[in-house]
């Protein structure tokens, strides 16, 4: 049956082989919240959720099959994988426009890249481009395209005229998120999901957003549909929603994709009240900056049935955090994880190498501050200057015609760092393998100690320090030889920071 519009996303998890071979996959839940606007509004709407298709193909044949109206593409501004703007995925996205043009259906894009680069999406043949937050501009671009009414007298557009690009002023973003309709989680194969998460995992998990945005200050980070601009749901409404996903769905974990989880003060305290009050406590992870971890928040986080909290660490070196006009400190770091050991819930860390002006001694700092901290897991990452960043206007120049990674997994060093792109990898691969190798090193002790305690995690770690015991020497070797090489052209020298570390720990809203 044909339909007034089909919504997909190009986020195809089989094109990111690293994150394709961890088998998490989450539904793209921007275009659920999308649909679900769409439909509020009185269109018939299908979801083509390419996270689990094969290829292009499928959409293809559900272009076919569902005959819209209008095709979207609208990213998952919630999952960090469509905010690195991979270029497999641009790659997929231009084919599916394609595909839609060729069959007479407009084509609405929105999403980070897009937001980026419209000149792209608009000269690929799409109808317009939704910069910023896009579900309100959605819904009249919908409305626009029926009743064929000049699409750049919306705001928060990009369209293609015969003088050129026309941006419309932009939408303000949406203040009252509660007002917002769920998710259309009826659209999704949640059995798919589950069955895949539990073949692989044991548990099912699912997504949800209790924020928008980030307000502070990292230079290096990318904010082109929120900007420096935060927005939070009432923790009532969270907490409602969560018992809906329980009752209706049953998942036995959560992933809360916010930039930054709990930020308000007092509402993971609420949100945990109102989780117990509806009997509806489950396992989650989230993000949360180390300057907002303390011991009555992580009281909290345990109540609320927290088991996992992803920091963006970044450095062990207070200059590169500096830097970064991060707005953390080291010490920040190792008590935000010793408080939320004592508690009993996970600690892990994200690590950036390659910051300009890096040495080796600020990475040795950064391995120190791992072997300190013990976190139960590490992601690791070297420096990407994506646009919009005051990172990428101060290294554009240096950029050559890859300007993006392919996938999750390319790592590549874009600009002039302090070291050649090869010693990065063989970095990625060393700590990687130290960190394994420690881990498994803590967990025979812990086994010797009670060895009547032992459990499957632990013979885990164990297990898993095995290759790194063979491949650490060689490793290492590798990494200080490639340290001493000298880089082809000079390396960007530190950028200097615009803020003080006192002015980047405040957010936008208490600065101005």
């Amino acid at each position: 049956m044909a339909v007034d519009v089909l919504i997909g996303q190009a986020y195809f998890l089989r094109f990111d082989p690293t994150l394709w071979e961890a088998q998490r996959p989450y539904a793209p839940l921007g275009a659920l919240y999308a649909a679900a606007f769409a439909r509020e509004a009185g269109h018939r709407v299908a979801l083509f959720d390419a996270m689990l298709a094969e290829s292009e193909a499928d959409w293809d044949s559900a272009l076919d099959q569902h005959r819209p109206a209008v095709a979207v593409l609208f990213e998952d501004s919630f999952n960090y994988l469509s905010k690195m703007c991979l270029l497999r995925m641009r790659t997929a996205a231009m084919r599916m426009i394609a595909a839609a043009r060729d069959r007479g259906i407009p084509v609405v894009v929105a999403g980070s890249d897009a937001t980026d680069h419209p000149d792209m999406y608009l000269e690929q043949g799409a109808a317009a481009v939704i910069a910023g937050e896009g579900e309100v501009t959605l819904v009249q671009l919908l409305e626009a395209l029926r009743r064929g009414v000049d699409l750049a007298s919306l705001d928060g557009v990009v369209v293609r005229r015969d003088e050129g690009l026309v941006r419309t002023p932009p939408r303000p973003i949406m203040r009252q998120l509660d007002a917002a309709p769920r998710p259309a989680w009826d659209l999704v194969d949640v059995e798919r999901y589950r069955a895949i998460w539990m073949r692989r995992h044991g548990y099912f998990s699912m997504n949800i957003a209790t924020t928008r945005g980030c307000p502070y200050h990292c230079n290096w980070c990318a904010k082109p549909i929120y900007g420096q601009r935060y927005t939070a749901r009432s923790a009532e409404g969270v907490a409602e929603e969560i018992a809906w996903l329980k009752a209706t769905y049953a998942p036995q974990h959560l992933w809360v994709t916010d930039d930054i989880f709990g930020l308000k003060p007092g509402w993971i305290e609420a949100f945990a009240a109102g989780l117990v009050a509806r009997e509806s406590v489950l396992p989650f992870k989230c993000l949360m900056r180390a300057d907002n971890v303390s011991r009555d928040v992580v009281a909290a986080l345990r109540t609320a049935g927290c088991r996992t909290v992803w920091i963006g660490a970044e450095s062990g070196s207070q200059r590169i955090l500096d830097a970064m006009e991060k707005g953390t400190r080291v010490e920040q770091i190792e008590t935000a994880a010793r408080l939320l050991h004592e508690a009993g819930i996970e600690v892990c860390f994200f690590l950036q190498f390659g910051y300009p002006g890096e040495t080796f001694a600020d990475i040795e700092l950064t391995l120190d501050m791992v072997r300190r901290c013990r976190p139960d897991d590490i992601g690791i990452s070297v420096s990407y200057p994506l646009p919009g960043t005051p990172f990428h206007a101060r290294v554009r120049e240096q950029l050559g015609t890859k300007q993006n990674w392919v996938d999750s997994s390319d790592l590549a060093v874009m600009y002039r760092a302090s070291h050649a792109p090869e010693f990065y990898r063989e970095l990625h691969a060393f700590v990687h393998a130290r960190f394994r190798l420690d881990r498994g090193v803590a967990a025979a002790r812990s086994a010797l100690r009670s060895p009547h305690r032992v459990s499957r995690a632990q013979l885990a770690s164990v297990a898993g320090a095995l290759a790194p015991v063979l491949r650490l020497p060689a490793l290492s070797r590798r990494v200080r030889q490639l340290a001493r090489v000298q880089p082809a052209l000079p390396p960007t020298p530190a950028l200097l920071p615009l803020l003080t570390p006192q002015a980047a720990a405040l957010p936008t809203e208490q600065r101005h």
